[in-house]
């Protein structure tokens, strides 16, 4: 049996500002402890509860986050960017049977501790048929269309409210309350520690890969917080204007969705302007 962890960074113990997530700061050095506590824990608790490997893909920012020299020995390290499937990286290979969303956050525009999808700014918004999506939900979707379920989720409270919509038998451990975008109340390592590895344990008997779900067609929207950028995103081949600050755009599969996603991202950060966005 074999786990991968996507191992983001904004849902996290003891995180709840910019700083802490930022590569190159004073709190993101000490955070990015914090950070491998939280993997560790969660591949401890996949072995004990009889995993044989465990794959780790770094999805955070430069996705060169995690100590490598402090992770448990057992498990190895996807790190670095620029991979086909991004934050599941991995999962495409046939081999995986199930999937761990760790240190995940809720979506833009919705309450929760650095909330935001993909995009720390400049996104106010991102919905697949209708729904407001978070990153949790577009790559359960991803991992669907390959038949791994989604086993088990940790970040604040509110992504683990969120996870109940897009993979309900998952388990989930919240490692801090949100406050606001900015604060929680947040638990110390060595119970986060704790309830991640037993949750982990717990978790693998739902690592039970089944037949992949093809539910496409998708339609993402996505809105942003500044009409040029809008208009930027458009210059993807397939991606529409639906309204001022919105684009739209169609794909048979999320595998298709998700890419055409990194396409649109990409070229919207290039045009955001320093102070003005």
């Amino acid at each position: 049996m074999k786990i991968l962890i996507s191992a983001d960074m904004e849902g996290v113990t003891g995180v709840t500002w910019p700083a802490d997530v930022l590569p190159g700061a004073s709190q993101w050095e000490r955070c990015r402890h914090l950070f491998t506590s939280d993997v560790n824990a969660a591949v401890a608790g996949f072995f004990d509860g009889g995993a044989d490997a465990v794959l780790i893909n770094e999805a955070h920012w430069s996705m060169r986050n995690l100590l490598l020299e402090k992770l448990d020995e057992r498990a190895e390290m996807l790190t670095g960017k620029h991979k086909t499937l991004s934050m599941v990286e991995g999962v495409q290979h046939g081999d995986v049977d199930g999937v761990a969303f760790v240190g995940y956050h809720a979506a833009a525009g919705a309450e929760g501790v650095l909330a935001h999808t993909y995009l720390a700014n400049s996104l106010t918004g991102v919905w697949v048929d209708g729904t407001r999506a978070s990153e949790g939900l577009l790559n359960s979707l991803v991992v669907a269309e390959y038949g791994v379920p989604v086993v088990l989720v940790t970040g604040d409270d509110r992504t683990c409210e969120d996870a109940k919509g897009y993979a309900p038998e998952a388990r989930s451990v919240a490692v801090k309350d949100y406050v606001s975008r900015y604060a929680a109340v947040c638990r110390t390592p060595a119970r986060t520690a704790a309830d991640i590895r037993a949750a982990a344990r717990e978790a693998v008997p739902l690592a039970v890969r089944y037949e992949p779900v093809r539910s496409g067609p998708f339609t993402m929207e996505l809105e942003f917080d500044a009409e040029h950028l809008a208009g930027a995103a458009t210059c993807v081949p397939g991606v529409e204007r639906s309204g001022e600050r919105r684009v739209a755009y169609t794909t048979p599969t999320m595998y298709e969705g998700i890419r055409c996603f990194k396409a649109v991202t990409t070229v919207v950060s290039a045009a955001v302007e320093e102070q003005y966005g």
